[in-house]
């Protein structure tokens, strides 16, 4: 199995991976089809919304996310100022004029449908497009699956996914071309003992197959740059956040009494604890308001990798940019295992699949920064994602700001406390990672759906009566 650390860590706008970035992704490939097919003239667009895209997608902007898809935006280059423009001048106007094609009618009020009935059978984030001619003929329609990260398939290659074949046979066909292709944390520890290498850097030659060597630092060091500009910014900003919940940004807040108390006699031991919380709730603050992000491996759970790595650079003895780069390779191979097995995203899993797993790849990723063997790692990510198991995803109006950009922050201080549990023993341990990610799957699979992303349970249906 191989996955990219590129994958895993993808550049990209709040405040949803699976429900932001992946529809504006999935509607951008629908009308390529019409740049690149003979389909004839598209007059007039549809789509329609399903599952958990359905019920939280005024929150999580998804309508908006779509329009701008079908404008042309993608996540990674969009200017948050000239998309508002845009989005406003479709929705005056109720028509698209996307590169390379004529204008095709299309009223969001209208054409844009959130179907609040049951979910698509094959996934809980289902988009359906559909084009039509002058005479109202149907052209073509494509039904997508975004599934967590950004990530979007269509229901072909999604079926084709799941059609079983005998696993090492699967296995051997993703391992082609590959020197370290691990599908499992079993495999990833008997290739580093058996090839004398770290996890990083069996990731690392895996990458390179297709990367030069200085090409792809320079691609990884963009990564943490842009979480780091994130988080910064993040700690600068105030004011209440979008949506109409009343949240407030705190992060700069806490900054600045964590800062006042330098020095002082009234610094409490667990400042480390508070310095986590702030650097992961300044990036889910930016990504609630919409803002640039790095999907971690999610949107909804961005902050934690990036608040461990602020923490390893600020706090940490010993911290180096090569320890950074290890860091994110030991992350991206962990979050890579996880996707493979059983799931990144909140609506197919609760948010164990979003928070726990960056909180397992950031105690994998500090581990392995502060000089942790494959054992210790594997140890780590295994503690982290084990004690967030069974974890709900039920963003209270749909949005994501509660409970989500503290959970981050706590997150963040399970993986430092996971990664230092590990680092204090030998590696070894009762409970293998693989069957802790087989048991996050099927827990995902047991849990109802109304904790799943659809807002219409635990925290989201218990809010105060104000």
């Amino acid at each position: 199995m191989f996955l990219s650390v590129f994958d895993i860590f993808k550049i990209g706008i709040g405040p949803s991976s699976s429900h932001t970035m992946g529809p504006m992704t999935a509607a951008a490939r629908f009308l390529e089809l019409f740049r690149l097919g003979s389909y004839g003239e598209v007059a007039r667009l549809r789509v329609s919304l399903h599952g958990s895209l359905a019920f939280t997608g005024k929150g999580h902007a998804t309508d908006r996310a779509v329009i701008l898809g079908l404008i042309g935006f993608e996540p990674h280059t969009l200017d948050p100022d000239a998309a508002e423009i845009h989005e406003a001048e479709v929705r005056t106007r109720k028509t698209i004029q996307p590169e390379g094609l004529s204008e095709i009618r299309f009223d969001p009020e209208i054409d844009l449908v959130f179907d609040f009935g049951p979910a698509l059978p094959e996934h809980a984030n289902g988009l359906k497009f559909m084009a039509y001619d002058n005479q109202e003929q149907l052209l073509l329609h494509e039904t997508y699956f975004s599934i967590g990260g950004g990530f979007v398939v269509t229901e072909r290659d999604f079926l084709a996914s799941k059609v079983e074949a005998p696993k090492d046979l699967r296995e051997e066909k993703e391992a082609v071309g590959y020197p370290y292709p691990f599908g499992s944390a079993a495999q990833m520890l008997r290739m580093g003992e058996e090839g004398g290498l770290t996890i990083a850097q069996m990731k690392r030659a895996n990458e390179q197959t297709a990367l030069p060597a200085a090409e792809f630092n320079s691609r990884l060091d963009a990564i943490w740059e842009a979480m780091n500009s994130c988080i910064d910014r993040g700690l600068r900003l105030e004011g209440e956040l979008p949506g109409g919940l009343g949240v407030k940004r705190r992060a700069k807040a806490i900054r600045e009494r964590l800062e006042a108390q330098k020095g002082s006699n009234s610094v409490q031991p667990h400042v480390a604890n508070d310095w986590l919380c702030a650097y992961a709730m300044a990036v889910n603050e930016e990504n609630a308001s919409g803002g640039r992000v790095v999907t971690s491996p999610t949107n909804g759970a961005a902050g934690v990798v990036p608040a461990v790595i602020r923490y390893y650079r600020d706090h940490c003895v010993g911290a180096s940019n090569e320890g950074i780069r290890d860091f994110l390779l030991t992350a991206a191979a962990i979050g890579g295992l996880i996707k493979h097995n059983a799931s990144i995203s909140g609506a197919e899993c609760g948010c164990q699949a979003e928070v726990g797993s960056a909180s397992a790849m950031a105690a994998a990723g500090l581990c392995a920064a502060l000089g942790g063997s494959n054992a210790q790692i594997e140890n780590a990510a295994e503690i982290a994602l084990e004690h967030h198991l069974g974890m709900t995803c039920d963003p209270a109006k749909g949005l994501v700001q509660v409970p989500c950009i503290e959970r981050n922050g706590l997150g963040a201080i399970k993986a430092v406390t996971a990664a230092s549990l590990a680092l204090h023993g030998d590696g070894t341990h009762f409970m293998p990672l693989d069957n802790c990610i087989e048991t996050m799957r099927q827990t995902g699979l047991d849990m109802r759906e109304k904790y799943k992303e659809t807002s219409l349970g635990g925290l989201a249906v218990n809010l105060p009566e104000c």
